[in-house]
């Protein structure tokens, strides 16, 4: 945790922000796998945390703005609980930790809420993601289920989005200790990636650093020689020389801020001439997005910015003709490049994706696209002092994709459909990396991760 003083001014601001009603705040629970008492890694719910510290399963916060009174509700674990889970810490002194004043036990929500309801109070709860909460939700507050994500509050999503958008020096320090883990995850994965390796065993070695490290991954890893599966996580493949491995990778800190890295890299240690000129095309992007990045300026134009640059860069190769921005406007680069160039970093991989992209990465006068490629484009707003966020373009073979296209006609006068076969067996090909929006431009968080061929192909020697 912070210290108490953090949390207790970032729920005044909350106050501050929402004015009047009852916030209510729904800790996570335990999520069984295959029976009851079997349960997943405990993930606490990631706003919870920014407005408590507190990292344990069945508690829950309400604010009532209205009478300044703040209440954690949660109960305490009997001896029975004690022997099968350890000691931890009293909900009082939990509470304490926090700075909330008032505790009661969890059978009192009920009844709290009730009260508030009769007197006709606003409730303001976030849109659930979890289907336990969803259910509480829909009997503490009499709303039927399906009604549930559309009642929720969009006053409180705005406040929390304005607050967590904005990193602290502490929380920066704690994403760039997240950050650090990841690199050495990137190497280990660089020296581990030799011919006759598989794919999962490199992956759990991965996973082993990020626990080892004291946190966790922030996300399940993405290893693998078919890169040009957005996200296609590591299988029981053998890799073999001449390959493509993508590793798209990221630890957790133990306060559950988080990094996330890619690096693609040759299998045999050395990038063959077609691969080269592919990476470097991909790099010449990514390094084009970095050098403009500042506050002010819309990430969504630095989105477009990188499908210009990959444009220019596929059709000096053969692989698309036209005007680059024509062909960009009408989206025929998505072919190559149907994802986004990136996405808010924080106590999530993909930062309070779970409130709303329209909120997160949206405002009411700029809002998200529907054409295709555009529309993954988590981030488009303007950038702010504060801001994590990371930085990934890439180019993908994925026939499937390119030989629905070209069967329907489409972007033909833009796209050479005639020369993909020379690179059915690339796969894809990403760099990215975590970057702090400064009061002047950005910096690149973490110690610097090798990103050129003839670097990484030095690292890669190593193994």
């Amino acid at each position: 945790m912070f210290t108490t003083a953090v949390y207790v001014q970032r729920r005044e601001m909350l106050k501050h922000q929402l004015k009047t009603g009852v916030i209510l705040l729904p800790g996570n629970k335990e999520s069984s796998m295959n029976y009851l008492h079997n349960f997943y890694h405990f993930r606490q719910d990631s706003t919870f945390l920014y407005f408590t510290g507190l990292d344990v399963p069945d508690i829950i916060s309400v604010i009532d703005i209205d009478h300044n009174q703040e209440i954690l509700f949660g109960d305490e674990l009997t001896i029975e609980d004690i022997v099968w889970t350890g000691h931890r810490k009293s909900v009082r002194e939990m509470a304490n930790d926090a700075g909330i004043a008032t505790v009661e036990p969890l059978k009192n929500i009920d009844p709290w809420l009730q009260r508030a309801l009769t007197a006709n109070r606003q409730i303001h709860y976030l849109p659930p993601y979890r289907p336990e909460q969803a259910l509480c939700l829909s009997e503490w507050l009499h709303i039927p289920l399906t009604a549930v994500a559309h009642k929720m509050s969009v006053p409180f999503i705005q406040a929390v989005v304005a607050q967590r958008s904005v990193k602290t020096e502490g929380e920066i320090a704690q994403i760039e200790m997240a950050v650090n883990t990841t690199n050495a995850m990137q190497l280990l994965a660089m020296r581990a990636g030799r011919a006759g390796a598989n794919e999962t065993d490199i992956a759990g070695r991965l996973h082993g650093l990020a626990i080892s490290s004291g946190g966790n991954l922030s996300f399940p890893t993405i290893l693998t020689v078919n890169g040009q599966i957005l996200h296609n996580h590591y299988a029981n493949n053998v890799i073999h020389d001449g390959q493509l491995l993508l590793c798209d990778c990221g630890a957790e800190t133990a306060m559950h801020y988080a990094g996330d890295l890619t690096r693609t890299f040759p299998v045999s240690g050395k990038f063959s001439a077609q691969q080269k000129e592919i990476y470097d095309l991909v790099l010449s992007a990514h390094e084009a997005a970095l050098g403009v990045l500042q506050p002010g300026v819309l990430y969504k134009d630095v989105h477009l910015l990188a499908c210009r640059k990959i444009t220019e860069g596929l059709k000096m190769l053969g692989l698309m003709k036209g005007d680059t921005e024509a062909a960009v406007q009408e989206g025929a680069h998505a072919v190559f490049f149907p994802c986004g160039l990136g996405h808010m970093l924080g106590l999530d991989t993909h930062d309070m994706e779970n409130l709303g992209e329209e909120y997160v990465g949206y405002t009411e006068a700029l809002t998200k696209s529907t054409q295709f490629g555009l529309k993954s484009l988590r981030l488009g707003r303007a950038l702010e002092e504060g801001f994590v966020l990371t930085v990934e373009p890439g180019i993908y073979f994925n026939h499937l994709l390119s030989d629905e296209w070209q069967s329907r006609g489409l972007h033909k006068d833009f796209i050479c459909y005639d020369k993909l076969d020379q690179y059915k067996n690339m796969g894809g090909i990403r760099v990215e990396e975590d970057v702090l929006i400064t009061k002047t431009g950005k910096r690149v968080l973490g110690e610097p991760l090798v990103k050129t061929t003839a670097d990484i192909e030095a690292v890669t020697a190593e193994g």
